[in-house]
C-alpha cells in the first residue's frame, strides 16, 4: 500500500482544514487507518484511528470533539476533518495503514503501522 497525504496549509486559530490520504492497492478496505502528527522537537503522536469498516473510531484526548476521522473505501481514501484548530495543532500530519483490525495497545503507537504517507504540514496561527 502506498499512501499520499494532502490538504495541509496555513489557517488561523478557530479555522478548519480537511486532510485526505489516498491509498493505492486493492486491499485498502482491509487495513486499519490512522493519523499521527509530529511537531518540531517532539515525538510523533497519535491523533485518530478508524476501523476497517469505518464504524469504530478513537481519538487522542487533545483532539476529541474537534477532529473527525472517516474513510471512503470505494475511493481508497481516509479523511481527517479538523475544526476549531489551535496553535498547538501545528505539526506535520501523517497517515498510516496496517493490514489488521483495531487492536488496543497497538493503534495508538507509530510502530503499530507498517505503511506511512509522506506527511502534510498544518500550521495554525494565533
Amino acid at each position: 500500500v502506498q499512501l499520499q497525504a494532502s490538504g495541509g496549509g496555513l489557517v488561523q486559530a478557530g479555522g478548519s482544514l480537511r486532510l485526505s490520504c489516498a491509498a493505492s492497492g486493492r486491499t485498502f478496505s482491509s487495513y486499519v487507518m490512522g493519523w499521527f502528527r509530529q511537531a518540531p522537537g517532539k515525538e510523533r503522536e497519535f491523533v485518530a484511528v478508524i476501523s476497517v469498516s469505518g464504524g469504530v473510531t478513537y481519538y487522542a484526548d487533545s483532539v476529541k470533539g474537534r477532529f473527525t476521522i472517516s474513510r471512503g473505501n470505494a475511493k481508497n481514501t481516509v479523511y481527517l476533518q479538523m475544526n476549531s484548530l489551535k496553535p498547538e495543532d501545528t505539526a506535520v500530519y501523517y497517515c498510516a495503514a496496517d493490514p489488521r483490525e483495531l487492536y488496543r495497545g497497538t493503534d495508538y503507537y507509530a510502530d503499530g503501522y507498517d505503511y506511512w504517507g509522506q506527511g502534510t504540514q498544518v500550521t495554525v496561527s494565533s
